[in-house]
Formats: structure tokens, C-alpha cells, sequence
């Protein structure tokens, strides 16, 4: 069973919102596109857009593993606030993260498995 709020668009959008505010503002940049879709226990934010110029420039030197290793250091770093965020507004502990990214195109993924509902919740 899901709780109600995880099945809400004000949620998502609120998800998806407060995830870009949080890359604005602890990376400089953030992304240019955001959706967030929530199942069962199951929360997956898309993040486009957002290289800064350095990644840019690295990814076309040819550096792209340099990119994408400090983008995975940077959002391991950040797991606990993500994670923060994601309960706060769906109202259930975040038992797993992952998250990952590319760059053609340019996009990322922050991956949230919720707590199971509780029964008659």
C-alpha cells in the first residue's frame, strides 16, 4: 500500500524543485530540467542540464571520467540532505540512495527506496 502523499503531483514537483534549489546551491549550478516519478516504495528524480564550464570543458579535453567521478564524489557527499529532503516530503525513511549520471546527454538520476508503508497507513 502507499501513502497517499507519495501518489500527490504537488509532491513530486515539490521533490523535484527543492533537489535542483539544493544542486543551485551547494554546486553553483543546477540542473535546467527536473522530474521526479514516485511508485510503491520507489522515488526516481531526472535532473538535465547543469554542467558547470570547468565539466564542460573538461568532458570536451576528453576528460569526461574526471567529470563524472567528481559529480559521483559530490552526490555521495550529498546523501544524507538529499535523502533529508526526500523524507520530509513524502513522510517515510529513505532506507537507500543511488545516484548516478552522464554526460550525452547530460543527465543525471537520484534513485530514493523508501520504507515500506506500514499497513493501514
Amino acid at each position: 500500500m502507499t501513502d497517499d502523499r507519495t501518489d500527490s503531483g504537488a509532491v513530486r514537483n515539490e521533490i523535484s524543485r527543492k533537489l535542483v534549489a539544493l544542486h543551485k546551491e551547494m554546486y553553483g549550478i543546477g540542473p535546467t530540467e527536473a522530474k521526479t516519478h514516485l511508485g510503491d516504495d520507489l522515488v526516481v528524480c531526472i535532473l538535465k542540464g547543469g554542467f558547470s564550464r570547468v565539466e564542460e570543458n573538461l568532458r570536451l579535453d576528453g576528460r569526461g571520467t574526471a567529470v563524472i567521478d567528481q559529480r559521483s564524489q559530490w552526490q555521495a557527499m550529498m546523501r544524507e540532505r538529499f535523502s533529508e529532503l526526500v523524507e520530509a516530503e513524502t513522510g517515510r525513511k529513505v532506507i537507500g540512495f543511488m545516484s548516478g549520471s552522464q554526460q550525452n546527454p547530460d543527465m543525471s538520476a537520484e534513485i530514493f527506496v523508501l520504507e515500506p508503508a506500514r499497513e493501514g497507513d
